[in-house]
């Protein structure tokens, strides 16, 4: 009996670190099957609620939210709140009747995931960190399915449970095979000169922004460019007084949205070490700077970036060593052709395409 993917909840968010992935399966799933019924379930407030209609599908939200580690109301209203999220979640789940529920990570999978286990309907849940979030601990002892990214999860997770899929992410994202000379002429940039490329995210990056910053000088002086994603929140503070650079190799944009074209003009990334991030610069192959950001829980990113560094496929800096030798290290790496070419041959013996299809192909096996 063929085992076909009807309907489907997916739920969490929080962050485009849990958001992007869900997509990404979703998208897989339409493509296999494209009359399969899809629904997102995210937490009331967060950015899946924007994220998902613009990516095409249906969202409901719950009340749900996290525990504040400070003394503030919203914990009193906590349980209250996660009380009705699960009413919720029953209703939603016995009104839709998905035969696969799958969770991210995130607030809004708690609940989701913990009733479809209630109600015996098959269920999977897909960890993109090296370093587990808190809400997929504690729902690996009930679902079916664990897709992980990172070897080693066996200390957090049921060993049985676990299959290494990858984490997917957006193949239009790192198709950047000839497309060089288009990404020049598309960012204006010169094709002379050595590229470094600096994303930070769409809000942006402090640190990496300050290291740009301190180091417009260093940057003219050695005949370099930089294409420097800022982010929307810090784009008005830097636009003017990054215009006079701009003769000088220095490209500020707000945000990105032709990634392959950036990925496919740098000679070296700079970048934070989010779990998709870290999973897409797997498949560009180039060598890459890992900032890891501090400010993240249980500090992923660390973990995330240590993954490849281990390896020898990518170079770390502190955040707060950054702004002092970041850039410097990033010159001194385009500089250095040998350690540039192990760094990118070593990363990219660390990408796992198609994560999404063999995400689909452990749906269709719980199913």
């Amino acid at each position: 009996m063929e085992k076909k993917i009807n309907k489907v909840v997916i739920s969490g968010g929080g962050t485009g670190g849990h958001i992007f992935p869900a997509i990404a399966i979703a998208n897989e799933i339409k493509n296999k099957y494209p009359d399969a019924d899809i629904l997102f379930v995210g937490a009331n407030g967060k950015m899946e609620m924007q994220k998902v209609p613009q990516a095409g599908y249906k969202i409901i939200g719950l009340p749900i939210t996290g525990f504040q580690r400070r003394l503030a109301v919203s914990n009193f209203i906590l349980p209250f709140k996660l009380v009705y999220s699960l009413l919720k979640a029953f209703l939603l789940l016995r009104s839709f009747k998905p035969n696969v529920v799958i969770g991210v990570g995130g607030y809004a999978s708690g609940p989701i995931l913990r009733v479809a286990s209630f109600m015996s309907i098959p269920t999977m849940i897909q960890e993109q960190n090296s370093f587990p979030g808190k809400t997929n601990r504690i729902l690996s002892k009930v679902v079916d399915k664990i897709c992980v990214a990172y070897d080693g999860l066996e200390k957090f997770f049921p060993k049985g449970k676990i299959v290494f899929t990858g984490n997917p992410i957006r193949n239009e994202m790192v198709s950047i095979e000839g497309k060089k000379d288009e990404a020049f002429s598309f960012f204006g940039l010169d094709h002379n000169k050595k590229t470094i490329l600096v994303i930070g995210g769409s809000l942006g990056a402090r640190t990496l922004n300050q290291s740009i910053i301190n180091s417009l000088n260093l940057i003219s002086e050695n005949n370099i460019q930089v294409l420097w994603q800022c982010g929307n929140f810090y784009f008005s503070n830097y636009k003017s007084d990054v215009e006079i650079y701009k003769s000088k190799g220095v490209f500020l944009n707000e945000f990105i949205y032709k990634m392959d074209l950036a990925y496919a003009c740098a000679d070296v990334i700079i970048s934070r070490a989010g779990a998709i991030s870290v999973s897409e610069l797997s498949l560009v192959g180039k060598p890459v700077i890992l900032v890891p950001s501090p400010n993240v829980s249980d500090d992923h990113q660390t973990k995330n970036a240590l993954a490849l560094v281990n390896k020898s496929a990518a170079l770390l800096i502190k955040d707060n060593e950054a702004q002092n030798v970041l850039i410097n290290e990033a010159i001194s790496l385009l500089n250095n052709q040998d350690k540039s070419i192990q760094l990118a041959s070593n990363c990219l013996k660390l990408g796992v395409p198609n994560a999404a299809e063999r995400i689909v192909k452990e749906i269709e096996n719980i199913i």
